[in-house]
């Protein structure tokens, strides 16, 4: 098959296979497999992943602690409540809005529909934040963006599971991951660019975002699923047993994920006292951290510009995945034992930088395995991105509940044992790489 470099790819038709036309065809067994994606379409899902993940991540990381700040003053506790009560909506939202999402028959396709939703939904969270006068109001808005916004990438998820081939995976998955770091820096430069009482500082990174979807939205066709056989009615076991797979059907994907999720498990941990730990060792208190943490944000970007773009293009051009995942796993666990020990500012940010190369390798060699491996691709694609999403969506919901419990062992003094808590996160990434490298044998 050729790929043009605009447009749709060009699909070779078999001689006596039907037409695909506008209207309604006769049902058919499922979806066609992956058909690859033109680079115009590649670009354009670059950018609406970048503007879905800066509308999302602009708010989580900025803008709703600013306005916790303004509505209960000297409480920053209730900022964790906020986000976790719209954390929670969207993680147990996933599964079910993929399995909605595989059998979805409309004249837009399949995900497309979603794609639109989500993106409405997520501009009336934001809307909704920008005028909430109290906490209730204000949690609510926030669940409705994180669902709305998750459900955007959830879209996108699923189309890369639907249309791109194998060549194509790792290097969508560096660009993609690395669209992620820049959207959450972005999206905080644009709020910080408003006044803090104005409602634009939620709607303008979530408006700027929805202006990067819209063009993949209109530009990026996807075919009639109105012709697709759907596979009986849903029931709600049905939706229930959409949170769940057979690990013993399919090993590898288990296997995946649960080297996913202990590594991930370590990272955020680390993450959740990283500003605490720089505060420590430099000997200075937290209202002076703040530089050092930009100064280790923008070696993190740079690490993961050079591990996302280079695993994902190397993965694709050598055909192979597991050795990138191992050798990851080894390289964040030297991050973290390095920042375990280090007491200087210069082994801060080599322990940090070292560490986002890792996870910027780690994360983009991974999605190209889970899209590599995925169950019941043409059937199932959304429900099991979703409960893919889960091995790293699980983990920092229970970080910020086991992190302290392991500063606290063994510590002296009311010092926290931080090094611990590094040691702990450097074991996790070797358990997970290890996993993955040597129990998923459906890729190289």
């Amino acid at each position: 098959m050729s790929v043009p470099a605009g447009g749709d790819p060009v699909v070779p038709v078999a001689a006596g296979s039907p037409q695909v036309t506008a209207g309604p065809a006769a049902p058919s067994a499922g979806p066609r497999g992956p058909a690859g994606l033109s680079r115009l379409r590649l670009l354009l899902l670059v950018l609406a992943n970048f503007g879905s993940s800066m509308a999302l991540l602009g708010p989580m990381a900025y803008s709703l602690a600013v306005r916790v700040q303004q509505l209960v003053p000297g409480q920053a506790a209730v900022l964790g409540f906020v986000l976790g009560g719209g954390s929670v909506v969207s993680l147990l939202a996933a599964p079910v809005i993929g399995t909605l999402s595989d059998r979805t028959r409309s004249r837009l396709g399949r995900r497309r529909p979603w794609l639109l939703a989500g993106t409405g939904v997520g501009l009336a969270g934001l809307a909704t934040m920008a005028v909430a006068d109290d906490l209730a109001a204000l949690t609510a808005g926030w669940a409705m963006t994180s669902l709305g916004w998750a459900t955007v990438g959830g879209a996108l998820n699923n189309m890369l599971a639907d249309h791109l081939l194998p060549q194509q995976r790792g290097k969508l998955a560096g660009y993609t991951g690395f669209t992620v770091q820049l959207a959450a820096v972005a999206g905080v430069l644009l709020a910080g660019a408003v006044a803090m009482d104005s409602p634009l500082l939620f709607l303008l990174p979530g408006l700027t975002g929805a202006a990067l979807v819209v063009p993949f939205l209109l530009l990026s066709r996807e075919e009639d699923s109105r012709g697709l056989s759907v596979p009986g009615a849903l029931t709600p076991g049905g939706l229930l047993r959409s949170f769940v797979f057979s690990p013993r059907a399919h090993p590898d994907f288990a296997w995946n994920w649960l080297g996913r999720f202990a590594v991930f498990l370590g990272v955020s941990m680390t993450t959740t006292f990283s500003t605490y730990l720089y505060a420590e060792r430099l000997d200075v208190g937290l209202e002076e951290v703040a530089g050092f943490v930009a100064v280790t944000a923008s070696v993190g970007i740079a690490g993961s510009f050079v591990g996302s773009l280079g695993a994902g293009w190397l993965s694709d051009r050598l055909g192979r995945r597991r050795p990138f995942v191992v050798g990851a796993s080894l390289l964040l666990a030297a991050g973290s034992i390095v920042t375990a020990f280090a007491s200087s500012a210069g082994a801060l940010v080599t322990g940090a930088g070292l560490t986002a190369t890792a996870i910027a390798v780690f994360a983009a060699s991974n999605q190209a395995i889970v899209l590599d491996i995925l169950p019941e691709r043409e059937t199932a694609a959304g429900k099991y991105m979703a409960i893919f999403t889960f091995s790293q969506r699980i983990p920092s919901s229970l970080a910020p509940f086991l992190a302290p419990v392991v500063v606290s062992i063994g510590a002296t003094a009311g010092d926290a044992n931080y090094t611990l808590l590094y040691l702990l996160a450097a074991g996790l990434a070797v358990a997970g790489g290890l996993v993955i490298g040597l129990r998923v044998r459906g890729v190289r």
